[in-house]
This record gives structure tokens, sequence and C-alpha cells, in this order.
């Protein structure tokens, strides 16, 4: 089990096989919390700059081993982790995440690599606030991914496994591995599990409900626009109070409640 955080500011994962549908649905999830005002920063697997042109020498070469290839994303995932999502969720933004520690759990797991070996291997990687998982079967996904795209990728398709030389068949049997994986993490880990063959509008109907609860009576980083607003508030509240004290000859409120009036108002406007 990972590790529960305390940090300020909240982490949503999204997770599922490829054509699951759980890109789009983190999307509309990253519109609508900023629409709300809440400052928020979205992370993908696989993105940090510092190994990406080794990540890519390597599929291009079909170098990459089990063991080397889930390495090089553990080593992705950390730099990620220590230099852009652990400062943001300790200054109170939400964070997130398509694909989290729990897609190498899967994958890795699927490619043959130890179960113990790969949670140890994140084992510094806390316990998200929601974990979205979203559950399609495999001919579903596998059908979403072939319309979509000219041709499949090599390790995408787990063509390294030698699990068949035709690579849509190889691509059903590596993506059933991984479905397998993500199914037993669903207790484990505290999975909430998204029905993937649901329409799009109805996903995300779910999503903001689970999120809206756990977001309830939570305040994290305010926003430039809501801290603007806040102070054109202020700012009204303390003008209304000099024209009040115009008004009545210089006498007004007494200072401490004044004060007070102010104080509440700018708590009311947070």
């Amino acid at each position: 089990m990972l590790v529960p955080h305390s940090y300020r500011g909240k982490l949503i994962v999204v997770e599922g096989i490829d054509g699951s549908g759980k890109s789009t649905q983190i999307d509309l999830l990253y519109k609508w919390l900023k629409s709300q005002g809440k400052s928020v920063h979205f992370t993908e697997w696989n993105s940090s700059p510092l190994v990406k042109s080794t990540t890519r020498l390597g599929k291009k070469e079909k170098i990459f081993t089990p063991t080397t290839f889930s390495l090089i994303q553990a080593t992705d995932f950390a730099d990620r982790w220590e230099n852009y999502l652990l400062p943001l969720l300790k200054a109170g933004v939400i964070v997130l995440a398509d694909r989290y520690a729990f897609t190498a759990f899967a994958r890795d797991v699927a490619r043959g690599v130890s179960r113990s070996w790969v949670r140890n291997l994140y084992a510094f990687a806390p316990q998200p606030d929601l974990v979205f998982y979203f559950q399609v079967p495999v001919n579903i996904a596998v059908e979403r991914i072939l319309s979509g795209r000219a041709k499949l990728k090599y390790y995408e398709a787990g063509m390294d496994l030698g699990l068949s030389d035709n690579k849509v068949t190889s691509f059903r049997l590596f993506q059933q591995r991984i479905v397998n994986e993500y199914d037993a993490m669903i207790e484990e880990f505290g999975f909430t599990v998204i029905d993937g063959t649901l329409p799009v509008e109805t996903q995300q109907n779910l999503v903001r409900k689970t999120v809206r609860k756990l977001l309830r009576g939570w305040e994290g980083l305010p926003t430039p626009e809501v801290l603007a607003q806040r102070a054109r508030s202020l700012y009204k509240t303390r003008q209304s109070l000099a024209e009040t004290r115009e008004e009545v000859g210089g006498e007004g409120l007494p200072a401490d409640e004044a004060e007070a009036m102010i104080s509440s108002t700018g708590e009311a406007t947070a």
C-alpha cells in the first residue's frame, strides 16, 4: 500500500488501458475545475524532459528490456514528482495526473517484472486522494485505438514480449494482461471504478460528483483571479465604510466593529 499524504493540495489520478477514455475525462475535469476558480495542474505519464531523449532512443532502437523500461519510466516519474508535483501539492494546488504509479504496477508486471519489486521502486509515491479507474472491455478499447491511429507502436503493442507476430493480436493479449493487473488493484488501492462504456457526459457527471465530495469544505491555493476578486470586494467594503463615516459626521462605526465587518467580508469572499 502507498502511504497517504498530508499535503495542502489534492492529488487526483485517472487510470485505465489505452482506449479507455480516461484522457478525455481528465481533460474535461481540468477545464471544469479551472472554471470553478481552482488552481489546477495537469501532468501525464512519460513527460519528463530529463529522460525524453533516452526514452525516444531506446524505443527507436528497440533495446529496452522489461526491467530497463521499468527503470526509465520510474526515473521519469521521480523527476516530475520531485520537481513539479510535490511543490505544487505543498502549495495547495489540485494536481490532475493522467496515469500514476499504478500504470507501472500494471504494465511492468504484465511484462513479467516482479510485482513486489515494482511496488518497492515507487515506494516514495504517496497514495492519491482519488483514483478513477476507467474500466472497459479490451475489445472495445482496441477498436477505439485502431480507429484513431494508422498503426500501433512496438512497445505499446507488447511486441517485445513475443506474444504474437501480429501487432494487433499482440496488443490485445498485452492489454488483457494489463487489465488483469488493474482489476486486481481495485480493492487494494481503493480505485473509484467508472464504466468506460457509458456516454462521455454520464462519465463526467460521475467524476464531478465524486470530486465535489472530495473538495467540500476544502480551500487550496487561490488563483490570481480569485485573489483579485477578494481585493476588489475588500476595497468596496472599506470605501462603503468610509462613506458611512462621512455621512454621520465622521463618527461612523467604532474602529473595532468596522474592522470586524471588513474581516468578515473578506472571509465571505474566500
